[in-house]
């Protein structure tokens, strides 16, 4: 991993990580790697792992952070840990949990757990408590509309759900008030080192999301939001 490259590209977003957390960086890197090997754990050549799965966790997590210091997040859809690992890594004290229903996903995040982190094994849609968190995100969970509906209801009232999508998707139209969420604004941000740009919009909930959503997936499936 290029821990300078890593370390300046963060310090730009005004993050600064200590030798311990860059070398922690470091382990997960060669772990994931040595474990997709056998596993087909990310697509993600490794000389890129440190630009588009720690840098673009990263970024996510500045954008919270900024927002609600000390956030409670979920990461619905975290694969391997993104951008849930990173997060709870570079923001100790943001309390991050990565919900994925591939178990052999979290079977190698189990591996990387930290004391702000907590795993959950079960589908988004299927998970019974409502409005436990502060800001809920994902990394191009699904097409945009499902992500939406799957992500609404665990936002707390006054809380964010913040995606990260490309430009390419429709960000500005749709019913997500239905959802009790309101957009008040699209950031956009391109990875340091990269030509991928990331966007980001910013969903305020202001009203509790209908008991009725999440529909069950079949449901979601076959009539998007979107």
């Amino acid at each position: 991993m290029n821990r300078i490259a890593l370390s300046a590209a963060c310090g730009e977003l005004g993050i600064s990580l200590s030798e311990e957390q860059l070398a922690e960086f470091e382990y997960f890197e060669e772990d994931l790697y040595e474990a997709n090997e056998v596993m087909n754990l990310t697509r993600v050549p490794k000389e890129d792992c440190y630009i588009r799965h720690f840098l673009d966790s990263i970024i996510v997590g500045k954008i919270i952070s900024d927002l609600v210091p000390g956030a409670s997040i979920l990461d619905i859809g975290c694969g391997p840990g993104f951008p849930s690992w990173p997060i709870a890594l570079a923001f100790p004290e943001m309390t991050v949990t990565a919900l994925d229903a591939n178990g052999k996903m979290l079977g190698f995040l189990d591996r990387h757990r930290r004391d702000n982190l907590t795993i959950e094994h079960i589908r988004a849609e299927e998970v019974k408590e409502r409005q436990r968190f502060d800001a809920v995100t994902g990394r191009a969970v699904a097409p945009f509309g499902i992500q939406l509906e799957i992500s609404a209801a665990q936002v707390k009232i006054g809380g964010y759900f913040i995606p990260m999508r490309t430009p390419s998707d429709d960000l500005t139209s749709g019913d997500w008030t239905k959802l009790g969420l309101d957009l008040i604004e699209t950031r956009e941000q391109l990875i340091p080192g990269t030509d991928v740009m990331r966007a980001f919009p910013i969903f305020k909930k202001n009203r509790q999301t209908p008991p009725f959503f999440p529909r069950k997936w079949p449901d979601i499936k076959k009539r998007p939001l979107l």
